[in-house]
């Protein structure tokens, strides 16, 4: 089921088929988060998650990505709009799309991490994490 909502010139959609890799790695590369992310890496983080583009007309201008099961848990990352369609509110209308998403109306476990942009995400109910006791990570070994 492919989603889409619009808004003046600008439209935010779940069809795969309109994913631009191209672009898509052009903005992560942008990121404090993706800069080093090489093509095939985003490609393939494509291919297995939920992805919500951002348009103007044809053209990618921002991205959301979740990785979930649909069902318990989903993991909020790579939210990114152009640089030149900043501070119009995009951002906050594509975060809004994802949580409206009625594929992920069940997911009761939310994550992401953020450096900068915390007061966008409380907007939509996340908060630090309570118990950081509870969850572990696994690094990349050197």
């Amino acid at each position: 089921m492919i989603e889409e909502s619009r808004r003046g010139p600008y439209r935010v959609s779940t069809d795969p088929a309109r994913l631009d890799v191209d672009a898509i790695h052009r903005l992560l590369s942008a990121s404090y988060w993706a800069a080093e992310r090489s093509k095939p890496v985003v490609a393939k983080s494509l291919k297995h998650s939920f992805c919500f583009g951002l348009y103007r007309g044809a053209e990618l201008v921002g991205f959301a990505r979740v990785v979930t099961d649909y069902t318990t848990y989903a993991y909020l990352c790579d939210v990114i709009v152009d640089e030149s369609c900043r501070g119009k509110g995009l951002g906050k209308w594509l975060v809004e799309r994802v949580m409206a998403s009625p594929r992920l109306e069940t997911v009761k476990s939310w994550f992401l991490r953020t450096t900068d942009a915390h007061g966008l995400y409380r907007q939509f109910g996340f908060t630090e994490v309570t118990d950081p006791e509870k969850l572990m990570q696994r690094k990349p070994r050197p």
